[in-house]
């Protein structure tokens, strides 16, 4: 007899069984009763091999992170290479930690004088006004004006004061002599070395740094002491001394404008130290840079004005002044100096120049070239003058020796040596750096992006030709392109292009990314072909920008700077035939002049003294506001160097000086807010609203809200059990429910540029300062997706950017943007605060509706990002 089946049961199909919905566990997914098991075994399966593989790449990382960086010291340092995490690499050297001063204050008697006194500069008060205040207060045991000085005196003589040395040059044979004041740059150096905040800080041993980018080891540069110089000259410092270590300087000089008019004029010498991290060497507190010396100035002469003879004069003068300056360093660079640092390890310290921080023309002035009209005016190399515009071609470049050698001839036979010179395009005169050792000028000249670039290639050239060519096609639709570029924190924003004009090279900056955007859509192919070939040039020029800016290099982006040089230069080529053919009036022809050439070296530069920060003009630059304003309320007019480095001394010195040991120095260029822990910090809360009240009376007008509590309800009951919360039921929200919104986030991420945390504070609001302002983030949907969105933000209503466009179009390959396109309004979608990336800008493009460029330049890890997202 066959076998038979047992009889089933009838499957139970009631109304509620063929209704119901049952929320699954693993994905929080609803289904009807039928199937339902099946659907959890295999979900329960999926959700496993996921946490298996998710598990697995963890282990993974973490085993790749635990050896990510890699440290190799100097042979000379014997000390062994050594293999850390990111968190062992990123982590701060132990701080040292000064016994507790029960009177900081010290050498005033009272904290309250100490502060009286601070106050009492700042305002530039006089005599009576400070004897009438003394009278009026107990807590302050200052008793008159007198005292003020007395006390100010006795702080000063902490620090190695000012003193005037005369310099004498000989002009149409008869001795001129003027006065330099200074304060050695040695004794400063002295005074750095005996701060006890100041010694955990310094770094003596170069270092080469290397980080694991998942397929090898690949090398990175940011601190000077990480760059190939400091390793070449420690390898030939002497072998028969140990522990024999650069003490590396940084020297900036300019003129300045100290009066209003600009009449009377300054000429600091500002010096920093190499060996100090760059948040405290370009700071403005202790360890940050100092002026120690003021520079003659010789008279502007209508008669004398451009003869050789004059031009000459002022170059001997401003070498002999630094004679003065160096006179002891040039002494202890062939000798060295014993000290005894931090480590308790006696180190013999050989000081050096390592770089100087000058515009164009006081490179000149410090390489002793003669300038653009040189037959080789490049302070590195010997690129000819007609060559400037074409980076393709390279050149040797200078040497100490040439300069030397051609001295010598000349000296010997003035024809002969005035002939080799003038080929050089060397001025014949005795450069001071030749006298210290380790310390040519050539290879110590550095790239300047405010003065070069931002303030340079840009804001005198590029700038005037694109206004040339948007004044021929009229500019109104310009003026409201720039106007409505999203706002960003510090980040300037302008009204206007065509009337536009200040020397401010940090806003010159922000106009060259803002520009560029916004005339996109005015300057086509069709309108103007020479303004659509600018646009290329400047689009290449932004690619150099952003890259050179960045605070750490790799291999990888030495080499995008090298290959984006050559983009730069046929573009460039490409321009110059457009304007020869333009019937634009005053189209630049001629583009041989330095600051097309100069970023020639920029990469030399980054492999052999850091990122450009370390020599960037910006954190010197920033000392003649503070300068200028104590000739406005400190200077009666007369005798100004003296007054001003009086003046400047004491005020560094109460500053640097007694303000400073009650704390240490952590970020000192660093504006921002008390950071926070965590991801995202939300701020700025509005009153809670209910549900409905979102729905029906919150923005009748934007479709965003439609169905809000309905979009709601879905999302928390699909995104809860990702995050570990299990339903075992169907979450429903009544109307009432409330919600409260916020109009501002703080979003921390770490750094794709140095791997250091960076917050971004994102704006949500309807009127912030008179203006809406509504910013867009960078958020991660899926682990394979990351999109744009622009919303109001623990939970947020986001219009995500991810609908196709299509093919690229012709616009987008020529400039190598980034287009993205918005949702309908009515399909925004809520996602959970932890995954919001980072903030990010979106500049409209009024041609297309919904569809945005993403601003790549707006910071060096956005600009990276952007690389990766595109493959580039």
């Amino acid at each position: 007899m066959a076998p038979s089946r047992p009889n089933r049961a009838k499957y139970n199909y009631s109304e509620a069984t063929l209704t119901s919905q049952t929320p699954c566990p693993h994905c929080g997914k609803t289904f009807k009763v039928q199937g339902f098991k099946k659907h959890e075994a295999s979900c329960k399966k999926q959700r496993e091999d996921e946490n298996e593989r998710e598990e697995f790449t963890h282990r993974y990382e973490a085993e790749l992170r635990r050896g990510e960086f890699r440290t190799e010291y100097h042979p000379r340092s014997g000390r062994p290479p050594v293999t850390q995490s990111y968190e062992e690499f990123g982590a701060r050297s132990t701080i040292y930690t000064k016994p507790a001063d029960d009177a900081p204050f010290r050498p005033f008697r009272t904290h309250g004088d100490f502060e009286f006194v601070k106050i009492a500069l700042d305002a530039a008060l006089n005599k009576a006004q400070v004897d009438r205040l003394l009278d009026l207060m107990g807590r302050v045991t200052l008793k008159n004006e007198a005292e003020l000085r007395k006390a100010c005196d006795n702080v000063a003589a902490e620090l190695t004061p000012f003193s005037k040395h005369p310099v004498t040059a000989t002009y149409k044979k008869q001795p001129v002599t003027y006065e330099v004041h200074m304060r050695p740059v040695w004794e400063w150096a002295l005074d750095l070395l005996d701060n006890p905040l100041l010694a955990p800080y310094f770094v003596w041993d170069a270092e080469r740094l290397y980080k694991h980018n998942g397929t090898e080891y690949e090398r990175f540069y940011h601190e000077p002491w990480t760059a190939d110089r400091w390793w070449d000259i420690q390898s030939n410092l002497p072998s028969n001394v140990e522990n024999t270590v650069p003490f590396a300087f940084i020297l900036y000089a300019d003129k300045t404008k100290l009066s209003s008019h600009g009449t009377v004029k300054g000429y600091p010498v500002v010096v920093r130290c190499a060996n100090l991290p760059v948040d405290i060497r370009n700071g403005k507190g202790l360890g940050g840079g100092c002026v120690v010396g003021w520079l003659p100035i010789v008279p502007e002469d209508t008669e004398e004005e451009g003869k050789l003879g004059y031009t000459n004069l002022k170059r001997v003068v401003w070498h002999e002044s630094f004679v003065k300056l160096l006179e002891t360093v040039t002494l202890y660079s062939q000798t060295g100096y014993a000290h005894t640092c931090y480590d308790q390890l006696t180190r013999w310290l050989f000081p050096l120049i390592l770089i100087l921080s000058a515009d164009y023309e006081e490179q000149c002035m410090m390489s002793l070239i003669r300038g653009r009209n040189g037959k080789c005016p490049c302070p590195v190399c010997l690129v000819p003058l007609d060559q400037l515009h074409d980076l393709s071609k390279t050149f040797a470049l200078r040497t100490m020796d040439q300069g030397q050698d051609a001295l010598r001839r000349y000296n010997y036979s003035r024809a002969e040596g005035e002939a080799i010179l003038k080929a050089l395009g060397l001025r014949p005169i005795e450069n001071i750096f030749w006298s210290v050792k380790y310390s040519c000028p050539h290879g110590a000249m550095s790239f300047d992006q405010l003065h070069y670039l931002h303030g340079g290639l840009w804001g005198k050239h590029l700038l005037g030709e694109t206004k040339k060519i948007l004044k021929s096609l009229g500019p109104q639709k310009m003026f409201y392109s720039v106007s409505e570029f999203p706002r960003w924190r510090q980040f300037s924003h302008f009204q206007t292009v065509i009337k536009i004009t200040f020397s401010d090279g940090n806003k010159m900056e922000d106009l060259s990314k803002q520009i560029f955007y916004a005339a996109l859509n005015v300057l086509t192919r069709q309108a103007s072909p020479e303004g659509y070939q600018l646009l290329r040039v400047i689009r290449s020029y932004l690619q150099l920008d952003s890259l050179i800016g960045l605070d750490v290099h790799t291999e990888r982006t030495l080499d995008m700077i090298e290959a984006e040089l050559l983009i730069f230069s046929k573009e460039l080529e490409k321009y110059i035939s457009c304007a020869e053919k333009s019937n634009i009036e005053g189209l630049k022809l001629d583009w041989d002049f330095p600051k097309v050439h100069l970023w020639k070296h920029v990469v030399r530069d980054i492999q052999s003294k850091g990122a450009a920060r370390n020599y960037s003009t910006r954190p010197n630059e920033g000392m003649h506001g503070p300068l200028h304003e104590a000739y406005q309320r400190r200077s009666n007019g007369r005798d100004v160097a003296s007054q001003q480095h009086s003046s400047e001394h004491a005020w560094t010195t109460l500053n640097n000086g007694s303000d400073l040991k009650l704390t240490i120095p952590r970020d000192s260029q660093s504006d921002s807010p008390a950071p926070f822990e965590g991801h995202t910090k939300l701020g700025s809360a509005c009153k809670p609203v209910s549900l409905q009240h979102l729905e029906t009376d919150f923005n009748p007008c934007d479709r965003a809200f439609e169905g809000f509590r309905k979009k709601f309800t879905e999302f928390l009951n699909t995104s809860l059990p990702a995050y570990g919360h299990q339903l075992t039921r169907w979450i429903v929200l009544p109307p009432q429910f409330q919600v409260k919104e916020h109009h501002y986030l703080k979003v921390n991420y770490e750094s794709t540029v140095d791997w250091r945390q960076n917050t971004d504070h994102l704006r949500c609001n309807p009127s912030f300062f008179g203006q809406q302002r509504y910013d867009a983030a960078l958020i991660q949907l899926t682990p394979e997706k990351t999109a744009f969105h622009i919303g109001s933000f623990q939970f947020a209503l986001v219009q995500p950017c991810t609908v196709g466009i299509g093919g690229a179009r012709r616009l987008d390959r020529d400039f190598r943007l980034n287009r993205v396109k918005a949702i309908p309004r009515s399909s925004s979608i809520f996602v959970p605060m932890a995954s919001f990336i980072r903030g990010a800008v979106l500049v409209r493009d009024t041609e297309h509706r919904d569809e945005y460029f993403v601003f790549d330049h707006l910071d060096g890890d956005m600009f990276l990002r952007m690389l990766q997202c595109t493959g580039s």
